[in-house]
């Protein structure tokens, strides 16, 4: 074997070791002692809802959509707008869909933010139309820039749409199957948000473990994170993130006044599953290896003891999905967190 593959190799094998050891010392940073304090901050609480997953999941998309109004009584929606889903063609949009939902959120008193561009929310996070991907990745941007100017002079004169998320954690390079983040690429897709709405608010996100939040907060007015206590890996398996509370509100105040406002938009609230692109194919006993209601309690714990003064729950689809399959504890629960009890 060449000298040169046993090197890489050997790189490889340390790669799982590195990756730990960093995010030992950076929890050892934030949190030198546990944290044990109680924040009593109100929360604003809700869901990210994706048609597309719905679908998955092989749910009537509607039909959940509706129960979360009318069932959980949810006031507060970040809906994804998939690039593939809005722009089947070149120059041919199809907003129906999102201005279905738009439309019974009014009704019902709430609102949402919209989460456009390529890098949107769910696997696999990039959801480009093949035809945008025909003439390369210069191309490609430039189309994403029209898309996005497209997406927020259609729905600008909604008064449902409080806020734009441009992009979904864009600069995290190590999950999804997207092109590599691009910093200067993502200001200039908040200039041509903001150039098209000045009204709103842009919201970046970032991962909550896996960032230090500095080059997405220096674009955003709010930045979102992701707030994750489990995960799998080929190398570890599951594995179960060694933070306190106290980890998310440092980071905050360290950034201030660079990030004014911090929100949770992806509270982990359904199962993390070796097979990201199959969580109804994995056996249900798999899946509450992740998730169980007591993970989920400990998670809505954990948010409110952070402090930040949004949050909204990963996973109202799965909780409407795994009630079907005869396990309506999650559903339930949620219903408790959106009466306020």
């Amino acid at each position: 074997m060449p000298k040169h593959e046993v090197r890489t190799r050997k790189i490889k094998r340390w790669v799982p070791a590195v990756i730990v050891a960093g995010i030992i010392l950076f929890v050892f940073v934030f949190n030198v002692v546990r944290d044990n304090i109680s924040v009593h901050t109100p929360i604003k609480w809700g869901v990210t809802f994706s048609e597309q997953y719905a679908n998955d999941l092989g749910l009537d998309w509607k039909q959940v959509f509706i129960a979360t109004l009318d069932e959980l009584n949810v006031k507060h929606f970040r809906i994804t707008v998939p690039w593939d889903q809005i722009e089947p063609k070149d120059g041919v949009y199809d907003f129906s869909d999102i201005d279905w939902m738009l439309e019974q959120a009014r009704t019902r008193g709430a609102t949402a933010f919209l989460a456009i561009g390529r890098r949107t929310p769910r696997w696999p996070e990039c959801h480009t139309p093949d035809w945008a991907k025909m003439d390369g990745l210069t191309v490609e941007n430039e189309k994403l820039l029209a898309l996005l100017k497209a997406e927020v002079d259609h729905f600008k004169g909604n008064k449902t749409v409080v806020a734009w998320q441009v992009e979904n954690e864009p600069l995290l390079d190590v999950f999804g199957v997207c092109p590599p983040g691009d910093a200067k690429l993502l200001a200039e897709e908040v200039h041509a948000v903001k150039a098209t709405d000045e009204t709103r608010p842009i919201i970046i996100t970032d991962s909550g473990e896996l960032s230090f939040w500095v080059r997405t907060g220096i674009n955003a007015d709010i930045l979102g994170i992701s707030m994750y206590r489990v995960s799998w890996n080929k190398w570890l398996g599951y594995f179960y993130y060694p933070i306190t509370p106290a980890f998310y509100r440092q980071k905050a105040e360290a950034l201030y006044p660079i990030v004014k406002k911090v929100i949770v938009t992806e509270l982990q609230a359904e199962p993390w599953p070796a097979n990201q692109t199959a969580l109804a194919a994995t056996p249900i006993p798999e899946q509450y290896k992740s998730m169980t209601i007591k993970r989920f309690q400990d998670n809505v714990e954990f948010a409110r003891r952070v402090g930040f003064s949004e949050v909204y729950l990963w996973g109202v689809e799965w909780w409407y999905w795994i009630r079907v399959h005869g396990d309506p504890s999650f559903w339930n629960e949620a219903r408790s967190i959106f009466a306020g009890k």
